[in-house]
């Protein structure tokens, strides 16, 4: 074997474990987003099956849709019988930050081929995107080390889904209603959570008031889309004047 040839062998060896380094870290990175998963997919499922859907229906839709805030309020505006153009819009309006997600995290994924943008935004969540940021700075395959993250944690979302749905047949809850307190209560965990300015507090508070209002005021389930986008409005204000 001649140097050159070597030397080229060997820099392919030295690529290759770069590359399974990464996803490698990747996985480990989403073990903690996986355990968080569980509980709410969990939960996710079991909510679907308990609303009409079937076990099948509820997991395919965390297969395709992949997006758990947006997913647990459908399967309620779903079950009151709200339109699908309200539903439509109250996803695309929950998932908006993904554009500003994706806009961030692109700047660590440059340069690549086309066909692996649509893949890598389909993984983009919340607990994604903030491990990702996190430590992609110290990956040098960034995008195998993302896409790793991603697919686990949407692996781990579906696989808890699918569980919590397939759960609920051999469960009888019965008419006790008692699963219609595990949305509000893990939404209300996610807000605590989430909340770290008294801005951010203010406008918690005035989307609560708004959506409760317009639910007693307006017909139909638009009082979730109407309150997002109003106390949005108001949190953009309260940015700008600080």
């Amino acid at each position: 074997m001649s140097q050159s040839t070597e030397k080229r062998v060997n820099k392919e060896t030295i690529s290759k474990k770069i590359k399974d380094q990464n996803f490698i870290n990747g996985v480990k990175a989403a073990i903690p987003i996986v355990l968080g998963y569980l509980p709410i997919g969990m939960a996710f499922g079991m909510l679907a099956v308990s609303k009409g859907l079937s076990a099948l229906q509820a997991t395919l839709m965390s297969i395709f849709i992949f997006a758990g805030s947006a997913q647990l309020v459908s399967i309620e505006m779903i079950a009151s019988g709200a339109a699908v153009a309200a539903i439509v819009a109250m996803t695309f309006l929950v998932n908006l930050r993904h554009l500003l997600l994706s806009a961030s995290l692109s700047l660590h994924l440059r340069n690549l081929p086309v066909y692996y943008y649509p893949f890598l935004g389909f993984l983009i969540t919340d607990e994604s995107f903030a491990v990702g940021m996190s430590k992609i700075g110290d990956q040098q395959n960034k995008h195998r080390f993302f896409f790793s993250l991603g697919l686990t944690a949407y692996l781990g979302w579906v696989s808890s889904s699918a569980i919590g749905a397939f759960l609920t047949g051999f469960i009888n809850f019965g008419s006790s209603g008692a699963l219609d307190f595990v949305l509000p209560a893990m939404f209300i965990v996610l807000l605590v959570m989430q909340i770290s300015s008294k801005s951010e507090i203010i406008v918690g508070a005035f989307s609560a008031l708004l959506s409760v209002f317009f639910a007693l005021t307006i017909n139909g389930s638009w009082n979730i889309i109407l309150a997002t986008v109003l106390a949005s409005f108001l949190g953009v204000y309260i940015s700008g004047n600080n």
